[in-house]
């Protein structure tokens, strides 16, 4: 059995490949890679029952680089490797967005940029609610892809997704960004009117989580 998780192993058969990922320890320092209060919080929250000790990049004063992917996943990359190569430490980058199906999936990749520098995101929950009123089709859903990456440039990703449907007008006070706006397939409340527990059981980062730490840990 390999025991080095520091490299992908790669093993195909049948088309099939399996990657072997680095592992965080219990009680390890860990930044996370956002300016974001809320999301570094929520971060943080789920990674509590481990022990870890997190770091925004914002309360390091690391500078903030630029997202000019066209993907989450190439827009976590970026964070993840600016923030571990500017704190020397393992870092944790997430790039999440709200996507519209009806507006070809806008905001997507831009959904902070729609809020603005001032992040007004009752602003742009409004320009959303405009743009949508010639469409019967109000489905949308929450995307979350993490990066986790270490100094010397090893990276690994993992991609959470969950379906719902933008509602008007906005509901509840708990969460961030979009959470008013976003109601789940299946529930009858927004994300912000969840608990943060019962957010993060079912939230695109919830998911992606889920992933993260069964295999990092």
């Amino acid at each position: 059995m390999l025991k080095q998780s520091s490299l992908f192993y790669l093993y195909n058969k049948e088309d099939i490949f399996m990657t072997i990922y680095r592992k965080l320890e219990h009680g390890s320092q860990l930044v996370v890679a956002t300016h974001n209060s809320g999301k570094a919080q929520e971060i943080s929250s789920l990674l509590a029952p481990f022990q870890i000790k997190t770091y925004s990049a914002g309360a390091l004063n690391l500078p903030e680089p630029e997202e000019n992917g066209s993907s989450f996943h190439e827009n976590a990359r970026i964070k993840a490797l600016a923030a571990t190569q500017g704190a020397k430490l393992p870092s944790l980058a997430d790039d999440s967005g709200f996507c519209i199906n009806a507006l070809n999936g806008d905001p997507g990749i831009f959904s902070a940029r729609w809020a603005g520098p001032n992040k007004d995101y009752a602003m742009a929950m409004r320009t959303m609610y405009d743009k949508l009123q010639p469409f019967s089709d109000h489905s949308c859903y929450f995307i979350s892809v993490l990066c986790l990456a270490f100094p010397d440039g090893y990276h690994c990703e993992f991609e959470g997704r969950i379906e719902g449907n933008f509602v008007w007008p906005a509901r509840g006070q708990n969460g961030h960004g979009y959470d008013p706006i976003f109601q789940p397939k299946g529930f009858s409340v927004t994300f912000a009117e969840m608990s943060e527990g019962e957010k993060n059981k079912v939230s695109h980062r919830g998911l992606a989580f889920q992933q993260f730490i069964k295999n990092c840990f």
